[in-house]
């Protein structure tokens, strides 16, 4: 069976899913039949066809009227910004992947279900009180027919979760800081301009620029064990996409940088494949740009300080890689049932 989905939001996240969804050849699993964004239905349009990060699009796009044509497929154009008059039970919409960064709340999820929707997944973290929050390839396997409403979690936190699952496995993880190299986002101004946060009032591309991060919370909330046991700063950098992390992590057991590099290689090509990726290639941030890992591993940046202190360097693609594991939760929900 098809699932159809709506995506609410056609920002940087709902256009990579679109994207993903054609470019991965899963359009005979998941279907998209509206979207809703408030931007103007030529925008919509535009901005899948061309894209500053990830090139043109190589699907025919056309938009006719609240129409927009991939192929031959014909997707419904909505600008409703009152979610619970959104036309999902008309439209038999299976799952509504909200990817409009304003909404997160089990309230908000409560109301795509009262238009119509069965279940409904988040682009962000959300709160605390949804049904599931779910990082795909650690635990996906927790949902439930009864988890009608869900988070992806953060793409940060995707591209983390898994490297510190195999390390605590492999040998217990005491306590550990994150430090995320982001690439610019859509809050920070081309030239200075307000914002409540005094440091997102600079321009994005003169400086590095620390910000707020909730990743120690969105870890605790996968792994509970962990709580206040690790830390968490973020920085945006001037750069379009693809992030990188710094994760410092102290163990019990005695380790060497060659165990750490084989356990995460291995983890590539078996537990975590299509997951986690490791190269020892003298890479950039560009060459990840467009990788749908939610990880990947820089084993050349690997280091151990006295046998029980791990520094690892791990990267991501924090649209492409996010998009695609909104596809595979997706398919994860649908599978439980409705």
């Amino acid at each position: 069976m098809t699932i159809r989905i709506a995506i609410n939001g056609f920002g940087r996240i709902g256009r990579s899913i679109l994207r993903a969804l054609y470019e991965s050849g899963r359009r005979a699993e998941i279907a998209v039949v509206a979207i809703n964004e408030l931007a103007s239905a030529e925008g919509i349009a535009h901005l899948l066809k061309y894209d500053s990060s990830h090139g043109r699009f190589s699907w025919d796009v056309r938009q006719e009227g609240d129409q927009l044509y991939v192929g031959d497929d014909c997707i419904r154009l909505l600008h409703q910004a009152d979610i619970q008059q959104l036309p999902w039970r008309e439209l038999s919409v299976d799952v509504v992947l909200d990817c409009s960064g304003v909404y997160g709340s089990r309230e908000d999820g409560e109301a795509h279900l009262t238009a119509g929707a069965k279940k409904v997944l988040f682009s962000h973290p959300g709160t605390a009180d949804l049904d599931a929050t779910v990082v795909f390839g650690v635990n996906h396997q927790c949902l439930k027919t009864e988890h009608r409403i869900v988070s992806n979690a953060s793409c940060t936190t995707n591209c983390i979760i898994p490297i510190i699952k195999l390390l605590d496995d492999a040998f217990s993880i005491e306590n550990g800081t994150v430090t995320t190299i982001h690439s610019s986002m859509n809050d920070q101004p081309v030239i200075d301009a307000y914002h409540h946060d005094l440091r997102r009032t600079r321009a994005a591309s003169q400086s590095i620029i620390p910000v707020d991060t909730k990743l120690a919370v969105g870890i605790t909330r996968i792994f509970p064990q962990f709580l206040d046991r690790f830390e968490a700063i973020s920085v945006r950098v001037p750069t379009i996409n693809v992030t990188a992390i710094d994760l410092s992590v102290s163990v019990k057991k005695a380790v060497n940088v060659n165990e750490i590099n084989a356990l995460l290689q291995k983890s590539a090509h078996e537990a975590f494949r299509g997951i986690v990726d490791y190269t020892e290639l003298p890479l950039v941030s560009a060459d990840f740009n467009h990788d749908p890992h939610s990880a990947i591993v820089d084993g050349t940046q690997t280091r151990v300080s006295g046998q029980h202190l791990i520094k690892t360097l791990v990267w991501c693609d924090n649209e492409w890689g996010f998009a695609n594991r909104m596809l595979d939760t997706t398919r994860a929900m649908a599978a439980c049932g409705f």
